[in-house]
This record gives structure tokens, C-alpha cells and sequence, in this order.
């Protein structure tokens, strides 16, 4: 049996905070782990994130303040990474957050459930619940 090919996706999320410190939370080993993971560390553009006994790194790929910040799993997939991007709406202004991803087919479902807990503690952290 082939292994099955990552898909890319996208989802959105309004954040109640300014893409500055919304930045912050994204891009620094003390906001990440804030929300992202139990303890976060860097060593030039290589992040170490580990959560209970597991410890995977990335590395950033890109960032443009205030704006976008990605990341690649090292082992992963070459052509695979995770990313925020921070946008604002048109019309209101209000701070949207778009997190790029992959996942195999069979385990989108459970890569949704992951960003939205993730994404729920995020708000709780910038006093956005």
C-alpha cells in the first residue's frame, strides 16, 4: 500500500488582539509556548517545540513582521510547512489569522480538532474568550 500524500489546507481565525502582539504569540519561543507547546527553544532559526514527551523541531523558513511567519517540520516532507499569516478584514478591520498546513487525508479531522484547541487557547492567552 502507497502512503498516502499530504494535502494542503487552510483555515481562519478571528483573533480579538493587534497583529503586533498576535505576532509575538507566533513568532517567539515565549509566546509559542504560551499555546503552541508545553516548552519552546531556539538555536538560530531552528525551534525546538516539545509537548509532554515528545520534541519534534522546525525551522523558519520566513517572516515578515507583523505579517507572516512559517515554519518547517525537519522531518518532514520538504515541500511541507506550516504557516500564520495575519491579515485584517476590509470592511471592520478586525484581525483574522490564517494558518497554512498538510495533513494525510485520514488524519485531517484530527489536524482540524488539534489547530481549533490550539487556536481556542491562543485567545484565552490574549484575553480574547
Amino acid at each position: 500500500m502507497k502512503s498516502q500524500k499530504s494535502k494542503k489546507y487552510t483555515l481562519e481565525f478571528p483573533i480579538k488582539s493587534s497583529p503586533v502582539i498576535l505576532y509575538d504569540f507566533l513568532s517567539t519561543t515565549s509566546g509559542l509556548a504560551q499555546w503552541f507547546a508545553d516548552r519552546v527553544s531556539t538555536r538560530q532559526d531552528i525551534f525546538t517545540f516539545v509537548w509532554e514527551d515528545v520534541t519534534q523541531k522546525a525551522k523558519m523558513l520566513e517572516q515578515k513582521e507583523n505579517e507572516l511567519i512559517r515554519y518547517h517540520w525537519i522531518d518532514s516532507n520538504p515541500e511541507e510547512y506550516f504557516e500564520f499569516r495575519i491579515t485584517s478584514t476590509e470592511i471592520t478591520g478586525d484581525t483574522i489569522l490564517m494558518i497554512t498546513d498538510f495533513a494525510k487525508p485520514d488524519e485531517m479531522e484530527e489536524d482540524l480538532l488539534l489547530w481549533d484547541s490550539q487556536i481556542h487557547e491562543l485567545k484565552k492567552r490574549l484575553g480574547g474568550l
